[in-house]
């Protein structure tokens, strides 16, 4: 399972934690502007706009998880297990492949508004990449300095929602996540006040207890809530190290330890990885599970009118730098 966040100060950034079993040798790459895309049913885009974000690569073809453009518009897909609906081929609409989605439209649009334009046409199909990866159930979080949304494609058809949190996990669908927020408007930062019962001297009885009743177990509603939570109420300064190391502290809210959410006989979820990419700049860092050091990757350092992908290996040892 999977969270993913926007978060803004002097600049705009945007990041996810991947949760799973285990890892399918994603990498941090960069898609140049002169990399050709091939779509199963659109064609070749020959040209566009430079990607980067943390990907599987097979057969030369970057399956991006999440990625930011160089103009700002950045995209995760995040599992919608049971959820998920994609459909045949329908003439007349933009027939796009689900792993084709995030340079679909990061290749094209530099905002979240001209997203907008291009998904009224769009119909997602399912044709699996290859034999060896399955078709994934996913939606997707699509976000820019301005706004954010969630895309998804269900039972009824495709639906685009406004995303005021900046905020997406899993299951359920998102109108019903948002709801769920109803439950928890009574949390604050500050020390709660006794509003149980006249008479009764009931007390803050420790630090900490503003948040009472925010949950924390790993259910992806929960951590929607508690990422919404801690993000909207979140306080930094606005430099660059500031604003990226309180982007992994609000991500650091949902992390799942190795343990702690069984899958399988003798599986578990674990935050594999968690990224945060200036959107603006075009720098990618990330953490693993093994490394907690942040580690970046900047985009502008490659020759982003390449052809070729430029691809980095996600550094897993724990880096520990003795002081003494």
């Amino acid at each position: 399972m999977c969270t993913a966040a926007t978060y803004k100060t002097r600049n705009f950034y945007f990041g996810r934690t991947l949760d799973y079993e285990f890892s399918y040798g994603e990498e941090v790459t960069v898609t140049p502007r002169n990399y050709p895309f091939y779509f199963r049913e659109m064609g070749c885009m020959a040209r566009h706009y430079a990607v980067i974000g943390m990907a599987h690569i097979s057969q030369g073809y970057p399956l991006y998880y999440d990625g930011v453009n160089e103009k700002g518009l950045a995209m995760a897909g995040l599992n919608f297990v049971g959820n998920a609906c994609y459909r045949p081929y329908v003439n007349g609409r933009e027939n796009v492949a689900v792993f084709e989605l995030i340079p679909w439209l990061l290749g094209s649009c530099a905002t979240v508004k001209e997203c907008r334009k291009k998904i009224s046409k769009l119909n997602i199909i399912n044709p699996p990449f290859n034999d060896a990866l399955p078709v994934p159930e996913l939606h997707w979080i699509i976000a820019d300095k301005e706004e954010a949304v969630t895309l998804e494609a269900v039972a009824e058809g495709i639906f685009l929602y406004d995303n005021p949190v900046g905020v997406l996990t899993n299951n359920p669908v998102f109108p019903k996540q948002m709801f769920q927020l109803n439950n928890y408007m009574n949390l604050s930062p500050k020390p709660p006040k006794n509003h149980f019962a006249q008479g009764l001297p009931l007390t803050a009885y420790s630090q900490g207890m503003g948040a009472l009743g925010l949950p924390g177990d790993l259910s992806s509603q929960s951590r929607f809530v508690r990422a919404s939570f801690v993000k909207m109420n979140s306080v930094s300064g606005d430099s660059e190290k500031e604003s990226v190391g309180q982007f992994f502290h609000i991500l650091g809210s949902v992390e799942q330890q190795n343990g702690c959410c069984e899958i399988g006989e003798g599986q578990y979820a674990k935050t594999i990885y968690t990224s945060c990419c200036n959107a603006e700049s075009g720098i990618y860092y990330y953490t693993t599970y093994q490394n907690r050091q942040i580690t970046a990757v900047d985009m502008h350092r490659e020759d982003i009118d390449e052809r070729r992908l430029f691809h980095y290996p996600l550094i897993c040892q724990e880096q520990i730098r003795m002081q003494n």
